[in-house]
């Protein structure tokens, strides 16, 4: 690996070998999605508590602060919508050359496998992967199911991130299920997990963050259950006890309901 990709794999992957990503890129499909209206404020006092922005380059251009010291990782990859035909059907949408003018640490593809359009997103990772080792930009492929969702066992994913691996992503993020032990152990890159649709409450959200690190993820990808929780700011602090501290299930709870009873919403500065 060069000295470039090297280095920007160090800036999200923390000493640790573990890494808190928080996406924002949910715009590109689903619109002004809840709690996401103004991304801007929506992650003013949950940055402090994340390792790396997944954002659009329109969001990161329109309402990110160049002065951020948090390295970016650039959706690439989207021209569909929720109201569309397919969600699958995606094509890159931002050249390798924008991503560096914009200083990225990586860029983020989807990848739809078993649907009518998983040649053509496999293709699109292939190509990007191409212009990230022209670049020395790392790609983090994240493996989609769309609407889907019954497609989020073991074996599915599990196929879906060697895929990944072998046709070159650096990192792969996706859903965590029952024995997620299965889906790390066959892929020889770094995996992080993704929530998907907001949990039901706090504790399953710790509960599954808790079980996938146990099973060998490096990290977490967590957008909808962080920022649409009642209290993002207790919620990621709590999950960040688990990814960098090995905290359990109950200490991650204490310091989620210690963070909610001093201030709720807001957010201090981690010592």
């Amino acid at each position: 690996m060069d000295w470039g990709m090297a280095n920007r794999m160090a800036r999200l992957i923390q000493p640790d070998g573990h890494c808190m990503f928080l996406p924002i890129d949910h715009g590109y499909f689903q619109g002004p999605t809840r709690m996401l209206e103004q991304p801007g404020e929506t992650i003013k006092p949950l940055l402090p508590y994340s390792d790396a922005l997944f954002v659009t380059r329109g969001v990161l251009r329109a309402v990110v602060d160049p002065a951020m010291d948090k390295p970016v990782i650039l959706r690439v990859s989207g021209g569909t919508s929720m109201v569309g035909a397919d969600l699958s059907d995606e094509g890159i949408t931002t050249s390798m050359e924008d991503a560096v003018r914009l200083n990225v640490a990586a860029v983020g593809i989807s990848v739809f496998i078993g649907t009518e359009f998983e040649k053509q997103t496999l293709l699109n990772l292939g190509k990007l992967v191409d212009e990230g080792e022209k670049y020395g930009i790392p790609v983090m492929a994240v493996t989609a199911v769309g609407k889907e969702l019954e497609k989020r066992d073991a074996r599915y994913l599990g196929l879906c991130s060697r895929i990944c691996a072998e046709l070159g992503a650096k990192v792969v993020k996706t859903y965590w299920c029952e024995e997620f032990e299965k889906v790390v152990d066959g892929c020889p890159v770094p995996v992080v997990m993704a929530g998907g649709p907001q949990a039901d409450t706090e504790r399953e959200v710790i509960q599954f963050v808790k079980d996938g690190m146990d099973r060998g993820s490096i990290g977490i990808n967590l957008g909808r259950n962080i920022w649409q929780s009642e209290y993002p700011v207790p919620m990621i602090r709590a999950l960040r006890n688990i990814v960098h501290e090995n905290g359990t299930v109950d200490s991650a709870q204490e310091i989620f309901n210690s963070v909610k009873a001093e201030n709720g919403r807001v957010a201090s500065v981690p010592a």
